[in-house]
């Protein structure tokens, strides 16, 4: 994670939930500083009334645009120009694209040609091609705003919304993740866990361990009884975590 990144963060206003937007916030801090903060839509419509409430609190700065058509997303336009406007400033090192409209797919793409970090966030209906043209894809339903762990999230009774929305950890992904360390993996099959979890990202935009109510890697990966895990010192830093396919070892 690369705190020193400055993000700017526009938001589609029509296109996502108002709720938790504290939740969402705090995320965008694990990337980076949110330097610039903005959100889109049509200010006069009573559908805004709810993203009012938040705004002031959260230093978000409201964008109008009024919507001439009806059906159609007044915010698409006003965004990618910003966003347009913003790059060619330079003073940002990338992007979060909060929606979950497809619309925004050649923006991300453009954004990532000219060498910036584009961070989406959007509800699970959000169309591939959209997660796809980022770097990293997280989804708004997983994100906690009272601290809880995903894996602890998962099996709470009281907390039957997150139960649905966690994924299961099937064939696929465990796939995935083999793929992964086979392609990072030294003579011993030996691969470092933070250099897989980025190899994944680049397959797999929209892949985070809290889709399956963990909240690291290693406990996702522990849990499918697949993998070997590693834990080596490295000194007064701390350990480094390394991950082996089972059936690799040479004994």
């Amino acid at each position: 994670m690369q705190q020193d990144l400055r993000l700017a963060v526009l938001i589609d206003a029509e296109n996502v939930p108002y709720s938790n937007v504290t939740g969402m916030l705090e995320e965008i801090t694990r990337y980076g500083t949110p330097t610039v903060k903005r959100i889109y839509g049509d200010w006069t419509t009573q559908n805004m009334s709810g993203w009012k409430n938040v705004l002031v609190p959260n230093a978000i700065v409201p964008i109008q645009q009024y919507c001439y058509t009806a059906g159609k997303n007044s915010s698409d336009s006003a965004m990618i120009i910003d966003a347009m406007d913003i790059l060619y400033e330079g003073n940002t090192d990338g992007f979060c694209l909060v929606s979950s409209d497809s619309d925004f797919t050649r923006l991300a793409t453009r954004l990532r040609e000219s060498g910036k970090k584009v961070y989406g966030f959007g509800e699970k209906k959000t169309p591939d091609s959209f997660i796809a043209a980022c770097d990293k894809f997280i989804y708004l339903e997983i994100i906690s705003s009272d601290g809880q762990d995903a894996d602890s999230a998962g099996s709470t009774d009281g907390n039957t919304r997150k139960r649905r929305e966690i994924s299961k950890v099937d064939r696929a992904v465990i796939q995935l993740i083999a793929n992964s360390v086979s392609d990072l993996a030294n003579e011993d099959g030996w691969a470092f866990l933070g250099e897989v979890g980025s190899l994944i990202l680049k397959k797999k935009p929209d892949f985070d361990s809290r889709n399956y109510g963990f909240s690291k890697l290693s406990l996702l990966i522990e849990s499918t009884k697949k993998f070997e895990l590693d834990s080596r010192e490295r000194g007064h830093k701390g350990h480094n975590v390394y991950v082996r396919n089972r059936g690799k070892s040479n004994h």
